[in-house]
């Protein structure tokens, strides 16, 4: 597949760096050898993955609003990016049901915002914007999504990030394939790996368990989701925007996901959490019968980035979750930012040399 090397030394802007999926962005563009820089709001969450690694002592780091405007479009003009990935974004779909202005307001206007800094900056070659498998119309089918789907997600979040896609894809045929910006819009499943600490996010939940000792109450088991390590689609959006900074013609829209047979319940995610990590970790199922809509039923078809760029997952829904486990034990017995440094460019090498097998 794809080799990272193509980033040796390109100027890359990666909105929402401090996050999850944005610090393990970033680390691999730094060791592929990329002057990076990030814009995004302080780490999420206290511990952060972002701080843990002390991002902020690698890279350019710009801590902002990706509603301020003025201030987006002074990063771009002070560092020149050749590619902009964008990940900034209010990710929880149960906070948008509490703060559904506030979701739309980062979601989309967010998105707006760095359309228009990539529409002004002739630097830009290459734009990626980051969205989700829940920007599909769920009409709980059997069988995986595909990218000519209906775009119309159910709630706030779901439905801001499908909005979301409908301005890249404006901004696309209004402006950037005539300034020869090459754009796509990358539609990723449920991510897991170490360092994420997110509220209402089931690994974190099992990993918040096992540091307290308390039994992890789970209360909707049976929802199927794409669940993959982070480093799949993290890979996949670098490979993305390389290939179409080469070849215009394979920008597009598409899906990230596992293989269907690693689409996989709550339910069965947290056992196989429980069989890698030990007696230490317990749960119990405990239905709620109050809980926000979410969809039960979610799976991508990912034909057609495998047909474009001959890409396929790496890791398996089991190793994924080995390798989530073998950070947090990692994590838990020494948290320093030498250990866990050295951990994620072990699991990032471990990735790597897998893609070229």
């Amino acid at each position: 597949m794809f080799n990272l090397s193509f980033y040796k030394g390109k100027r890359v802007l990666i909105t929402g760096h401090t996050g999850f999926k944005g610090s393990w962005l970033s680390k691999m563009l730094l060791m592929a050898g990329a002057d990076v820089c990030g814009y995004a709001l302080e780490p999420p969450t206290t511990p952060s993955l972002f701080n843990l690694i002390e991002l902020d002592q690698q890279m350019k780091s710009i801590i902002g609003d990706i509603r301020d405007y003025e201030k987006l479009n002074q990063i771009f003009d002070d560092f020149q990016p050749e590619i902009v990935l964008h990940l900034a974004a209010q990710p929880i779909v149960r906070t948008s049901y509490v703060e559904p202005r506030m979701t739309y307001e980062i979601n989309v206007m967010g998105t707006v915002n760095v359309c228009e800094c990539v529409r002004k900056h002739s630097s830009v070659r290459s734009f990626l914007n980051v969205t989700t498998d829940k920007v599909y119309k769920n009409k709980e089918w059997c069988y995986g999504y595909r990218e000519n789907e209906e775009l119309d997600g159910y709630d706030p979040y779901s439905n801001s990030k499908s909005c979301s896609e409908l301005v890249t894809h404006s901004y696309n045929n209004s402006f950037f394939k005539d300034s020869g910006v090459a754009t796509s819009t990358a539609r990723a499943g449920n991510v897991i790996g170490g360092g994420d600490f997110s509220k209402d996010r089931i690994i974190p939940d099992c990993v918040r368990a096992v540091e307290s000792g308390d039994t992890l109450i789970i209360r909707n088991p049976v929802s199927i989701r794409p669940y993959q390590h982070v480093l799949e689609p993290i890979f996949a959006y670098l490979m993305i925007a390389a290939e179409q900074c080469r070849d215009d013609t394979k920008a597009g829209f598409y899906n990230i996901g596992p293989e269907l047979s690693d689409c996989i319940s709550t339910g069965e995610l947290v056992k196989f959490f429980g069989k890698c990590y030990g007696d230490s970790f317990k749960f119990e199922i405990r239905k709620d019968s109050n809980a926000v809509h979410e969809a039960n039923f979610l799976k991508l078809d990912t034909s057609l980035v495998e047909s474009t760029f001959n890409w396929h997952p790496i890791w398996k829904v089991e190793e994924a979750v080995e390798k989530t486990v073998e950070w947090t034990k990692d994590w838990l017995c020494d948290g320093s930012s030498e250990n866990m440094n050295r951990v994620l460019e072990r699991q990032l090498k471990d990735f790597i040399r897998k893609t070229i097998l």
